[in-house]
């Protein structure tokens, strides 16, 4: 298990453009590759938890990922991690995670799983298949331009409402919102329009809003 913090983000940068998938079969071992976007670790770990389970009784499922160590400073800290997940050390987390960053991808996770045949590969052997698999299904999932995001929720009584989810949709910021006691918005803006759209709504519901 390997985990690191990579360097700042670019103005933008290259991630899968959606779920993608590879299977083939070495000497009997059946792999099969899965990357998808993911913008925090817990995307990232909640992709892992769904491949597993769409695997249970797989041999092996080895996970990777590149993605912001902290949601709310998208172009800060890269997070890296990978696992050999019982494979031999070194012979699957490793290169499976080399692929992401070779291809200079990020807000990306990816899982191999494999079947086991009956024939051992060694460590060169399964590199080659696991560095494969994750190479396959980046390129069955495409890669697209990007730019950093952030996120942060925007919170009013339901006198403002009005004001802020017309602010967002005039803004074009993605945002989900919540009506319950009180009206909350999350909302997904790039790293560079964030400070201006957190501005615009205080001053707009004269510091009504609450931020975070």
């Amino acid at each position: 298990m390997t985990a690191g913090d990579a360097d700042d983000a670019p103005d933008s940068y290259r991630t899968v453009a959606g779920r993608g998938q590879a299977e083939f079969e070495i000497r009997g071992s059946e792999f099969v590759g899965y990357v998808s976007p993911a913008e925090t670790v817990a995307d990232a770990e909640a992709f892992i938890q769904a491949v597993e389970s769409e695997h249970p009784d797989a041999t092996h499922n080895v996970p990777a990922y590149r993605v912001p160590a902290d949601p709310s400073k998208a172009d800060v800290l890269l997070r890296e991690w990978c696992s050999d997940d019982g494979e031999p050390a070194g012979s699957s987390g490793k290169p499976a995670l080399n692929v992401l960053v070779q291809r200079d991808l990020r807000n990306v996770v990816s899982v191999v799983t494999r079947y086991y045949g009956g024939t051992n590969l060694g460590v060169g052997g399964l590199a080659r298949a696991y560095s494969r698999a994750v190479t396959e299904a980046v390129d069955d999932a495409g890669v697209v331009e990007e730019r950093p995001h952030e996120r942060f929720t925007a919170t009013v009584d339901y006198d403002d409402s009005g004001t802020v989810r017309g602010i967002l949709e005039s803004t074009g910021a993605e945002f989900e919102a919540d009506y319950g006691e009180r009206a909350s918005f999350s909302v997904r803006v790039p790293v560079e329009e964030a400070a201006g759209l957190r501005d615009r709504l205080r001053s707009a519901t004269s510091g009504r809003v609450e931020l975070c």
